[in-house]
Parts: C-alpha cells; structure tokens; sequence
C-alpha cells in the first residue's frame, strides 16, 4: 500500500444540520465517498449505513440486526456525490436529514460500485481502496459450511464485520487481538464469544481472502466492510483498563480523527468518537454503534495526541480496572520524520 500523507482524502468526518427537504446537498467531504455512515446526533434514531455497491436506496443499521432496508425514490439518502452526498427527507430513517437536527456523517473513499473478484471459494464483487486499505465486500452463499471470500486489499486485514442483507442476523466482527475463534457482535454489547469455528473457520485471514464457517452457511446475501492496518494512517489494537482518572496512553503513530473502542472481556458498549464532534481536547461527546440513542457528553474525556490517544476517566466502556478493550483508530495526521515516512504504530 502507498504512502498516505493526506489521510482527509481517503476518510473524513462532516457534520452537518438537516433541513428537512429532498435534494439537501452535503459537500466538503473532499472526495466522492463509497461507504457513509450516518447518525442524528440530537435524537434517539437508528445509525445509517449506506455502500455503493449495495446502493443509495439499501440502508443498514449498526445498532441493530434488521436485514437491509430498501427506501423509495427522493427519500433518506439519494446519492454519492463528488464532494459528499445527498439526501432528501426522512421515509425510515431519523438520521438522515431531520429538520433542525444536529447530524454526524463518516465517509470513507473505496473504488465505486466495485467489480468482481474471483480469488475465494465464493466469488465477490469488491470495492476497494488499496492505498487506505479500505473495502466494502459483497457475495451470495453458496450453502457450504466453510470457504473464502476475495477481500482485495493485497494485505491481510486486522478487523472485518460481517452483516447479512436478506434477513435478519447479527453484525459479526473478526478482529486480529482476539484471534480467528473470537467474535464480537457490533449491535450488542456481549463480551468475545468463542471459541468456535462456526464463525471464521479457525483461520486468519491472507493478503487475498478471509475464511467463514457455519454461521455464514446460508445461501443469503451479505456484505463485510474490511480493514488493513496502514503506517500512519490505521490502527488495530488492545490494551488494559486501569480503573484510574490519569488512564493509559495507547500509542498509534498517528493523531486521531475517529476512534472506536470495545471492551471485549465484558458487557460494554461500541464507542465511537472522531475530531470533528467536540474538536478539541478532551473529546467528550460519543455514540454507540450498537444504540440509537443520541450523542452523550461528558464521559469520554480522551485526548487525542500527536502520536495517540490518551484515557482521562474511569468511564467503564474505556478504562474499567479489570477491563480489556479493542480499538481501531484512523489519522487526522501522521507522524513523519524528516524522510517523510509514518512512524510506526506500535
């Protein structure tokens, strides 16, 4: 993967105000997302999740695990736009374009509707960002109990989730702290489950596919969206709680613009922050990927640094004394020396 010295240009946060009317253009993203991620800050809606190559009209909800939602013509979200996106006025979804409300969008830049790829057991269609390591998979089971699915990031990635699109089932979550028996849900706040094979096969990932078990048996539909560790601009990782108010300090190599956090060994929720929201330190306001529920305040207190990012309360969700969390996090900025290269996360 190439160097990225503008990580903006591959994922960035807007904020936005709903008006309420159809054609409510968003611009100043900076690139034509492929993945937009949408939640009313204000009110207790579901999250919105939209991919270019499922389409406009086909919302998911992180928080919870409802098959996928097709929305009529001018409603909710309309389009992808070479600086942001459109909406129009809410059909099924609060978190779109509520008039008045205070709205939070992540976007991320993959490669369009995608194309297909034939490098698993099961063949894909994938939109891919290479140099962020970033994509957004889709493909149909085919009823067998095991086999691989093409990714197309060239590495191995460190964290994918799972969503099926036809029915209603879980967001299942692969992340590389826990190993390939491990499986964390996105819209609960369950502890890792496992060990078991029915989810990943016992198996990592490679540098071309990721591998599925029972559990991904059916001949549905489904979509993952992939992520590889990238010097300087992605991170995955654990760390301990300590319980304390002067909380650990996780290196990354990078400073933040969206982090997001579980505690795995217990009930907790999905917390997610970014940049934009508070905009500075410390960063207080949160949401939850596994609620509805709007923004809290106050309980966060993380300070993004120039190489991290830094605990300041005992809140349990991020720093319990007995706790265990993962992380993955996305650079406002790197960390560069004078030959221009990122530090390494470590």
């Amino acid at each position: 993967m190439a160097q990225i010295n503008k990580p903006s240009l591959h994922f960035n946060t807007k904020l936005y105000t709903g008006n309420g009317s159809n054609g409510h253009a968003i611009t100043g993203v900076g690139f034509q997302p492929d993945w937009v991620w949408l939640k009313n800050r204000s009110g207790a809606t579901s999250h919105v999740l939209v991919d270019a190559i499922r389409g406009n009209n086909k919302v998911l909800s992180s928080n919870n695990s409802g098959a996928e939602t097709t929305t009529n013509a001018n409603k909710d979200f309309r389009s992808f736009d070479s600086d942001g996106f459109t909406v129009d006025t809410n059909e099924n979804f609060g978190s779109t374009n509520t008039n008045g409300a205070n709205i939070a969008s992540w976007n991320w830049k993959a490669n369009g509707t995608g194309s297909a790829n034939t490098s698993g057991s099961i063949n894909s269609t994938v939109s891919v960002n290479t140099t962020a390591g970033f994509s957004v998979v889709k493909w149909t089971g085919d009823n067998n109990s095991t086999g691989t699915i093409g990714h197309g990031l060239g590495v191995a990635p460190s964290f994918y989730v799972v969503k099926r699109l036809d029915s209603g089932d879980n967001w299942y979550g692969y992340w590389k702290p826990l190993g390939n028996t491990k499986v964390m849900y996105w819209d609960l706040t369950n502890a890792a489950s496992g060990a078991s094979s029915n989810y990943w096969n016992n198996t990592d990932p490679t540098t071309t596919v990721f591998s599925f078990g029972a559990a991904f048996q059916s001949t549905g539909n489904y979509v993952a969206y992939c992520f590889a560790e990238k010097k300087g601009y992605l991170k995955v990782g654990s760390y301990p709680g300590t319980g304390n108010a002067n909380g650990p300090f996780i290196y990354t190599g990078f400073k933040p613009a969206w982090l997001m956090v579980k505690g795995y060994a217990g009930s907790d929720d999905w917390i997610m922050m970014d940049n934009k929201r508070s905009g500075f330190n410390s960063e207080n306001e949160y949401l939850d990927t596994n609620n509805a529920t709007a923004e809290s305040d106050g309980s966060g207190n993380i300070d993004f640094l120039s190489n991290g990012f830094k605990l300041k309360s005992s809140f349990s969700s991020l720093n319990h004394s007995s706790g265990q969390y993962i992380y993955m996090a996305i650079a406002e900025n790197p960390i560069v020396g004078t030959n221009n290269i990122p530090a390494t996360a470590r």
